[in-house]
């Protein structure tokens, strides 16, 4: 973190500064519960902030609610009286990662800490490993009395065409444990980040028989979910990515081309974007339930990826 700082001209009595920062999405700093940011009376503002690649200062009314990320860059209008965005100096560090090898792609292991699912999940390096048959271990396990998570993204970008997964038995898994198998653009907001998912988890609902959803972002657009209830054993998830199209498919068995007994599959055709720079990322991570927190270590295999362009 570091400071950032300010003066204003010609603000009115009671407003404030937001200041957003972009990282992938534009995050408001320097927290969600203490964003808004007051002006001194010599008109000058201050405030920590997380560190970003550009940065968002919001000239805002004091009835502004600043939401706690945004796609794309904050605009002027209604409770927010003038935007000015500047571009940061010099470079972020690269985030310390572990190489890995899996099914003939070289991937990134992740060991910093990251927001989904309500939590902040830190990812350990040795929470993800390939054993001798080259199947890979995704698992979250407590070390120093935190629950440490496995988040691992692909080196290079595919773009169109059928990411298939072969997935060991996942009904073990506790009501807050969530497999997610998605493409991500850290750079494509104003394509929702070109978020596609495959995922697997019952989102801290214990009650439900639905465990595993198919979805494209935003995910509060009706009809950019699917879910569905998957059987225990091993099975075979594809996602075939072209223009104007996402199509899903579920199989029991392990089959990369998908011959298996159909468990459940769905196609969507509006809000699909398009290829960018998104890349894909295996996670296994927990969500909040204050009902149902997590109790024991978890984990997971998935026996192969493949790729077909």
């Amino acid at each position: 973190m570091d400071t950032i700082a300010g003066h204003v001209s010609g603000a009115r009595p009671g407003q404030k500064i937001v200041i957003y920062a972009r990282s992938g999405p534009w995050w408001v700093q320097p927290w969600p519960e203490r964003p808004l940011i007051p002006i001194q009376a010599d008109s000058t503002w201050s405030t920590e902030t997380h560190l970003g690649h550009e940065y968002a200062a919001l000239l805002v009314d004091p009835s502004y609610r600043p939401p706690p990320t945004m796609d794309v860059a904050p605009a002027s209008g209604g409770s927010v009286a003038l935007v000015k965005i500047v571009k940061g100096v010099g470079s972020l560090p690269p985030l310390p990662t572990k190489p890995l090898r899996f099914c003939g792609y070289d991937w990134k292991v992740q060991t910093n800490s990251q927001t989904r699912g309500g939590l902040n999940n830190p990812y350990d390096a040795d929470n993800a490993w390939t054993d001798a048959s080259g199947a890979l271990h995704l698992r979250i396990t407590k070390k120093a009395e935190k629950w440490t998570c496995a988040h691992m993204i692909l080196t290079r970008s595919l773009g169109y065409g059928t990411y298939t997964f072969v997935v060991r038995d996942t009904s073990h898994l506790e009501p807050v444990v969530i497999l997610s198998m998605h493409t991500y653009d850290r750079w494509g907001g104003d394509q929702h980040f070109r978020e596609m998912n495959i995922e697997i988890g019952r989102w801290g609902n214990a009650a439900t028989k639905d465990n595993a959803q198919y979805s494209i972002q935003p995910f509060y657009v009706p009809g950019n979910i699917e879910k569905f209830a998957e059987p225990s054993g091993t099975l075979t998830h594809t996602l075939l990515w072209g223009p104007g199209r996402a199509s899903f498919k579920t199989v029991r068995g392990s089959s990369v081309r998908a011959l298996g007994a159909v468990v459940h599959e769905h196609l969507f055709t509006s809000g699909v974007p398009t290829p960018g720079q998104e890349l894909l990322e295996l996670m296994l991570y927990i969500v909040a339930s204050e009902r149902y927190p997590l109790q024991k270590d978890a984990e997971v295999v998935i026996e192969k990826f493949e790729y077909f362009p």
